[in-house]
């Protein structure tokens, strides 16, 4: 088996903020090959990867999905070329639309035509990040004349997708495909997705990552973590459709009709979170790993848990590395 394990830093909002940089040395000293740093509430991605990326002696970053509509390419070439001069380790760089309320209502920036965005953004960072200049006057992204004076990352470009045409600006441009709360089955029909969308632009089709919420051996405090992370989910299309033809239609329904948020999580079973999710013990974790794979997850990125049941995701981090190990 050739499917890659990652992790991610959850950045739970119910746990200390600095708890991120214990979660990140355990997943070094288990010899992780990559940790993710996301961008939304919390930490500023290229901080808080420098910060972690001087204390890693193994693992490479992943920064991102980073919002195309709240950072320019050069911003993000600077950044990504600043944490890789100052950390000395591998960097990559994930781009991704985000969402109507952080790019429109926390930052007052245009959420519209993010397919667009996206595409514009990568042709730009793709030749920043390899040390070119870049010269794009796209519809959306404007940037001509700068060049980055630190060395160039020469990053690996990973593309946050969903819909069809953010698959195929994915199948253009990316090194990597990342897709998040998405269960085996939809994983199936999105790599054919972007099979075909590749082979039609005559490109190799880009590895396929997944996100997966992990908790192995999991208490009550990591299940009401991660059935809290999915209400904001189950009314999205795209989204509620996973937990639809899984057999969750009545709380999709429920969701869809927008009552309080508390009232949605009172729906939520147990069971659900299982959908996206890596949740149970060891034996079941590596079934659903492998139902991953088989549907064409190159790289399996788990997002540990951390509670005070399993602070910093610790347990889950050294059962998931004992499966990777076991796998692999």
């Amino acid at each position: 088996m050739s499917t890659h394990i990652e992790v991610s830093l959850g950045l739970w909002q119910d746990r200390p903020p600095h708890e991120v940089l214990d979660t990140a040395r355990v997943a070094d000293d288990w010899g992780y090959r990559a940790i993710w740093i996301g961008e939304m509430a919390t930490w500023d991605a290229f901080a808080l990867g420098t910060s972690i990326g001087q204390r890693l002696t193994q693992a490479d970053l992943v920064l991102g999905p980073l919002a195309v509509a709240v950072r320019d390419p050069v911003m993000i070439a600077m950044g990504a070329a600043s944490v890789a001069a100052l950390t000395s380790r591998g960097v990559s760089v994930a781009l991704g639309a985000s969402s109507p309320i952080v790019v429109d209502g926390w930052h007052g920036r245009d959420w519209r035509s993010t397919a667009t965005s996206l595409a514009e953004s990568a042709v730009a960072v793709r030749a920043l990040l390899d040390g070119a200049k870049a010269s794009v006057a796209g519809t959306v992204v404007r940037t001509d004349g700068y060049r980055l004076r630190l060395p160039p990352p020469r990053s690996e470009l990973v593309i946050a997708a969903f819909g069809d045409r953010a698959i195929r600006v994915a199948a253009a441009h990316a090194d990597r495909l990342v897709l998040n709360l998405i269960d085996p089955d939809s994983v199936r029909l999105m790599v054919a997705k972007l099979r075909v969308a590749a082979h039609e632009l005559g490109r190799p089709c880009p590895r396929v990552a997944v996100w997966v919420a992990t908790a192995i051996e999991p208490g009550p405090q990591a299940l009401e973590q991660l059935r809290r992370a999915v209400v904001g989910y189950l009314a999205i299309p795209g989204y509620s459709d996973v937990f639809r033809r899984a057999g969750f239609g009545d709380v999709v329904d429920f969701a869809q009709g927008r009552p309080h948020p508390a009232d949605i999580l009172a729906r939520i079973p147990d069971e659900l979170v299982s959908v996206t999710g890596l949740v149970g013990d060891a034996a079941r974790v590596e079934r659903r790993i492998k139902e991953y794979a088989a549907a064409g997850a190159d790289d399996i990125v788990i997002v540990p848990s951390a509670t005070g049941e399993d602070p910093a995701g610790e347990r889950t981090l050294r059962l998931a590395a004992a499966i990777r190990d076991s796998i692999t």
